[in-house]
């Protein structure tokens, strides 16, 4: 059977432009309080410490991931909540096993485990953490994938990998159901690897649905050599920003206006409703069943609201 097409809100973690958060901070309210859960049923939050790009200093205000989560999923229980992606080295993979246990019963099973290697490496020697070669930092990720896992389903729970152990550990109450365990991955040697191995979801940036198309053939021999259908792991697509305007001219001096997509603009989706409808399902027909979408007129809310009207019920 096929699988329905979901879309979900990106939500700010910090201001392209540099702003405070109490400026940007009723904005994000006021999206999360009018935005068509029927519509975008999961927000995402990225995971960084500082301002998650390079060009933006790392002074600007940032709203740390699982604080964050946690905040807006007790004061908004109406939507899922998943993060894009959580650096796996800025927590121990055992406490992070734990802290997702603990936060699913007390969101009622309402969470996405998103997760990655990690790859800011100004970010992490900022904040003292070792910055291992891609080939340590992708087998870390394995490792804590399988041991959290372990800790949802065998608590207590042992595992001896390459990087991380437990012993007896217990993650009481378990997750009932469990997360869903999305990982964030693009290289074709390794990471893909991990993604064919363990994942639910497989998060994906790629631009086009051709490249889309021709990096999944290439998990799904990895899937194959995991034993597994490559069909069974959902492809989930983050745009840079979107913008919809009556005309092609109009949208593109909005994401013109837009910082995120100056700096990004192959993930950008950009046009007229009947454009960006276009856009997407050419993803869709590569594969993508769940979009993250970041619009470029934030903090207003008409391009999101425009999008739930005129282009969501389309899209299949």
């Amino acid at each position: 059977m096929a699988r329905e097409i979901t879309f979900g809100w990106r939500m700010p973690m910090w201001d392209p432009s540099g702003a405070k958060l109490p400026t940007w901070l009723p904005a994000v309210h006021e999206h999360m309080e009018r935005l068509p859960v029927e519509t975008f049923q999961t927000v995402w939050m990225s995971d960084h410490l500082v301002p998650g790009t390079t060009w933006a200093p790392p002074e600007w205000d940032t709203i740390e991931c699982i604080t964050g989560l946690i905040h807006f999923a007790s004061r908004y229980p109406r939507y899922r909540y998943g993060q894009i992606v959580l650096g796996n080295s800025f927590r121990p993979p055992a406490l992070l096993g734990k802290m997702f246990a603990t936060a699913q019963a007390l969101t009622g099973a309402r969470l996405i485990l998103g997760i990655g290697a990690g790859w800011m490496e100004s970010e992490y020697r900022m904040y003292g953490y070792p910055y291992p070669d891609p080939k340590v930092r992708i087998g870390e990720l394995a490792d804590a994938v399988r041991l959290i896992r372990a800790m949802w389903t065998d608590s207590p729970a042992s595992f001896a990998g390459k990087y991380f152990h437990i012993d007896r550990a217990h993650a009481e109450p378990r997750p009932d159901p469990q997360p869903v365990i999305m990982i964030g991955a693009s290289g074709e040697q390794l990471a893909l690897r991990v993604v064919a191995r363990y994942a639910d979801w497989w998060n994906c940036t790629t631009p086009t649905p051709e490249a889309l198309i021709a990096k999944r053939a290439i998990l799904k021999e990895h899937c194959e050599r995991a034993q597994r259908n490559v069909d069974d792991i959902l492809v989930n697509w983050q745009s840079q920003c979107v913008a919809i305007a009556d005309s092609e001219t109009e949208a593109r001096r909005l994401a013109d206006a837009s910082v995120l997509h100056q700096r990004g603009p192959a993930g950008s989706v950009v046009g007229t409703p009947e454009q960006v409808r276009a856009r997407l399902q050419g993803m869709i027909d590569a594969g993508v069943r769940d979009f993250i979408l970041r619009f470029a007129d934030f903090p207003r809310l008409d391009g999101a609201l425009r999008f739930a009207r005129e282009i969501a019920p389309l899209l299949k």
